[in-house]
């Protein structure tokens, strides 16, 4: 665990300084040194001399200062020199340039080191890292924890992840690199992912109605919103998917086009056309509705969209772990995860419509 690790080199070595930087400031005050196995949990209450929570800095009794920094800032790691680093949620960092400005600074006493505790996302970082010699990796999975968690939440956790990628990425701790044939790539995601979108000419909200009934039942309701912006580019905005009942879909396309003051709801008419556009007129008059019918099979759809990623022209504005998921398993043969790939389906019925890529004069009722 990287704060009883940070908090043993911080007793074992008077006056050093320890950098802890997680994905925002507010991540390291809150997890790292005061979340219930935060520094603060696992340090005797003797061993700490000051803590002060605005400027984000613990020091010890020994005079060992920890400093909080955040990865949105990279800059600020430039200056500071540290002896040791815990760097928390590593593969989400939104700059990776933090780890960079963080070794460079890693100069301090005889044998500095870094702790990087992450759940194992095959970002380029975190590959790079695994390949690299001298690097100790230490695997737990959720379950491994299980003392100190509510036998309602594990039961939870495995009847609804276990088996499936992201469960075992999430759960068990496994680096999984990309699946062959994938149309998309954890690389080609990366790549492109920004924390904020310039000025968007368009929004629109996209769904693909389950053939079920929903409520807890059932494939999920993919709901997507994207826009594209004045520069040309695409930007995915959230992933809004849900399993809930026709209404409680509905409504939760409302809630999504409001938030980004959308112009258009697309919406997939192939289970039951006129139904899904009464519902979701029942849930909301005033939304523009635009109906499309999938003439072509997912794969078809998908390599257009795909495409677009490859030429860097998409980039999703933080992360969407069960959408990105889906992608990573939509290959050229059809879709290789569990269940139906419906956030890919949104995802792609909803840049299809900003971009026209792809777009058939019969994919439109």
């Amino acid at each position: 665990m990287g704060s009883e690790e940070s908090a043993w080199l911080g007793v074992q070595n008077p006056g050093a300084r320890i950098a802890v930087i997680a994905p925002t400031f507010q991540d390291a005050r809150d997890t790292c040194i005061e979340g219930e196995s935060g520094l603060l949990a696992v340090l005797p209450k003797t061993c700490v001399e000051t803590y002060n929570r605005s400027l984000g800095e613990l020091i010890l009794f020994n005079g060992t200062r920890y400093k909080l920094f955040s990865a949105t800032e990279p800059e600020r790691l430039r200056g500071p020199q540290h002896h040791f680093a815990w760097c928390d949620e590593l593969a989400a960092f939104p700059d990776p340039a933090a780890w960079d400005q963080m070794l460079f600074g890693l100069r301090l006493g005889q044998h500095p080191q870094v702790i990087a505790t992450t759940t194992p996302k095959p970002t380029p970082l975190i590959l790079k890292l695994v390949r690299t010699e001298g690097v100790m990796i230490t695997r737990g999975s959720t379950f491994d924890n299980a003392a100190n968690l509510p036998e309602g939440t594990l039961a939870h956790l495995r009847d609804r992840y276990e088996g499936t990628r992201l469960g075992r990425q999430e759960l068990f701790a496994e680096l999984l690199e990309n699946v062959e044939g994938a149309l998309w790539t954890a690389d080609m995601i990366d790549g492109q992912r920004v924390r904020s979108m310039p000025d968007l000419q368009r929004v629109v909200v996209a769904v693909d109605p389950s053939g079920t009934k929903g409520n807890g039942g059932g494939d999920d309701i993919g709901i997507v919103a994207a826009g594209k912006g004045r520069d040309g580019r695409f930007y995915v905005l959230e992933d809004a998917s849900c399993n809930l009942s026709p209404d409680g879909w509905a409504r939760q396309v409302a809630r999504t086009y409001d938030k980004w003051s959308a112009d258009r709801v697309v919406a997939e008419a192939n289970f039951g056309g006129a139904m899904i556009e009464s519902v979701l007129r029942t849930a909301a008059p005033h939304l523009p509705i635009k109906m499309v019918t999938a003439s072509r099979g997912k794969v078809v759809r998908a390599e257009p969209i795909a495409a677009l990623y490859e030429q860097g022209k998409v980039s999703h504005v933080g992360e969407f772990g069960l959408l990105e998921s889906q992608m990573c398993f939509m290959t050229g043969a059809g879709f290789k995860g569990e269940g139906s790939p419906d956030r890919v389906d949104a995802l792609v019925w909803a840049l299809t419509e900003l971009s026209g890529a792809g777009r058939s004069v019969f994919d439109v009722l």
